[in-house]
């Protein structure tokens, strides 16, 4: 095993999270792709977990945090470590030490960069980026909001700790319309994956509903809203992680829609 950085050689690999033979990345669409041609030359850091037969085993893509949902001072941060684990593809490279190693080399990128320390997000519970995994690491934790926390690790004394970025305000509601708004910032391809299937899903509620997305690449949209990756039907925030299924998203958006069209019928 030894760690490489991102070539064109594994762009579409990266791109579909090492998942190529998913049928969900492919239902995902270009939107990393696009993601990445805009960040290549905004600061973007990755490096690649190369196994002994030649197959990608695992990833990890950093940014400066004035690119991420958090804010601090000559800090980078960790949008995503992911070592594959499924029997599919290149099968479960997981416990192998790649995780290790990939969060060192970026240790070590971000060191020479001159970046005063690292952060990352991490879920209190046992699931994809456990913060207990990168407390095990020598990671403290900064913030939090709910179950995700913001950690970090110091590289020089005089290094501030980071802070979430709050939401501002929620989506306003359309009279006579549901209102679907999508918060995209294109990193990831599990929230692409949600923004597809939401697309599809509106298109069988007609006039009736109103979709609107927001780039929140663009850290003007971000900063207004203060909501990087999130689906909102009208003003109620629906969970994402893991993405709901396609019959799920239609179902919420129907619900909607019957109440608004029992209520407009009581009007006459």
């Amino acid at each position: 095993m030894h760690i490489i950085n991102l070539t064109d050689q594994y762009k579409k690999s990266f791109c579909m999270c090492l998942e190529e033979w998913s049928d969900e990345m492919q239902e995902a669409g270009d939107h990393k792709e696009h993601w990445l041609e805009k960040m290549q030359d905004k600061g973007l850091g990755v490096k690649l977990a190369l196994h002994d037969n030649g197959r990608v085993g695992g990833m990890i893509q950093y940014v400066p945090i004035e690119h991420s949902p958090a804010e601090g001072k000559n800090l980078y941060f960790i949008n995503c470590i992911w070592v594959h684990g499924h029997k599919q593809g290149q099968g479960n490279m997981q416990k192998q030490g790649m995780g290790k190693a990939l969060l060192q080399a970026a240790e070590e990128d971000v060191r020479n960069r001159g970046a005063g320390g690292l952060a990352a997000w991490g879920l209190a519970i046992p699931v994809f980026m456990q913060a207990s995994w990168f407390k095990k690491h020598g990671y403290k934790k900064a913030d939090n909001i709910g179950l995700q926390q913001l950690l970090w690790k110091r590289f020089t004394d005089n290094a501030e700790p980071p802070r979430w970025i709050r939401q501002q305000k929620p989506p306003a509601l359309i009279p006579g319309k549901v209102s679907v708004t999508m918060f995209m910032n294109g990193w990831c391809p599990a929230q692409n994956l949600v923004y597809e299937r939401v697309k599809r899903a509106v298109t069988g509620f007609g006039n009736d509903v109103v979709m609107q997305k927001i780039d929140t690449c663009d850290r003007t949209n971000f900063l207004e809203w203060g909501i990087s990756d999130a689906l909102f039907i009208d003003n109620k925030q629906i969970r994402t992680g893991p993405p709901p299924s396609f019959d799920k998203i239609s179902k919420e958006i129907g619900k909607r829609v019957k109440k608004l069209q029992k209520k407009q019928s009581g009007r006459k």
